[in-house]
């Protein structure tokens, strides 16, 4: 399978490895110093099962890559408006593109069923860029439970001993090309779902960043410092409980286990990747990871007390900062 990244960051980086390692031509998209060291030196992924290091053809420009048999986004939502702009050289007629991102995906309503079947979501696609450049038909849907750090331009550490991967249709099919790259990036040694229900796996994923995400923003800190604290520990519980009523109201119910997530989370010292966009003057995904689930809840007619404030405060934070208009 020829396969390309789009976006060589952290998770990116650890993506194209597993795809590399279970038998991909792989490619990767990046830019900057990271493209400089790709080509240099290759990519190097250190994880818990060993190290992994290749050549992958490396640019900044889609058509020096062409037509793929796939296409892996792994930027953050702010690259988005960047995807739909130059992917077109890497789409051949049936190549279907995954998006595998933080928070509420742009494309949640397609394909979704019942009255806000193709509701469309602007804060996530302005202008509906991404919906024309991509088309519903290639766009597949992928949530990534993996702690990554770039630790130079070229190298990536992940954190986290257990990594997994789902990626789902967004009609809930069960397609060939879903089983194939499911298959693929299994072989490789990141453990990929086939999900039959990608929605709810967003929902599963996002109740795991609204509760130490906002909080990490105002802190700087891992949950291994907030989840020690009472008063985060008690905003933890609450977030959960407020992610699970959005999630049930929109008919993706699932159940958190709010005490079982801080035991784990007092034990991580990963910084939450917001925060270190943050640390590091990087544009962050408020839009995705904060908005566009208080809109939902809005749209669901849910309250979300703890979260409505703690965004403010991230939002206000990120503001400042220069990192989010």
């Amino acid at each position: 399978m020829k396969l390309c990244v789009f976006g060589a960051g952290a998770i990116g980086g650890h993506v194209a490895a597993r795809a590399f390692k279970g038998g991909a031509d792989v490619s990767v998209l990046a830019r900057g110093a990271s493209l400089a060291a790709i080509r240099a030196n290759g990519l190097t992924v250190r994880a818990a099962d060993g190290e992994v290091r290749f050549n992958p053809a490396a640019s900044d420009d889609p058509e020096k890559l062409g037509p793929q048999d796939a296409v892996l986004v792994t930027v953050k939502a702010p690259g988005l408006a960047a995807v739909a702009a130059t992917i077109a050289p890497l789409l051949g007629p049936e190549t279907p593109v995954a998006f595998i991102i933080n928070g509420i995906p742009w494309w949640y309503f397609l394909r979704h069923g019942g009255p806000l079947d193709g509701r469309r979501l602007p804060r996530l696609d302005p202008g509906e860029a991404l919906h024309s450049a991509v088309g519903p038909d290639r766009v597949i849907g992928g949530v990534v439970w993996s702690a990554c750090t770039a630790t130079a331009p070229g190298i990536v550490e992940v954190a986290t001993r257990t990594n997994r991967l789902a990626l789902g249709e967004p009609d809930g099919s069960i397609s060939p090309r879903l089983q194939s790259l499911a298959a693929l990036l299994t072989a490789g040694g990141l453990p990929t779902e086939a999900s039959p229900d990608i929605r709810r796996t967003v929902w599963q994923k996002l109740v795991l960043n609204l509760c130490s995400t906002p909080m990490a923003v105002l802190a700087e800190a891992g949950p291994n410092l907030l989840y020690h604290e009472p008063a985060c520990a008690d905003a933890v519980r609450r977030i959960a409980a407020e992610t699970e009523a959005m999630a049930a109201a929109l008919g993706r119910p699932i159940a958190v286990d709010a005490e079982a997530q801080l035991a784990a989370g007092r034990n991580l010292a990963h910084l939450p990747s917001m925060a270190q966009d943050l640390r590091l003057g990087r544009p962050m995904e408020v839009a995705a990871m904060f908005d566009a689930p208080l809109e939902l809840a809005r749209l669901a007619g849910v309250e979300t007390p703890t979260l409505d404030l703690l965004v403010a405060l991230a939002r206000l934070r990120a503001k400042a900062a220069g990192l989010y208009s």
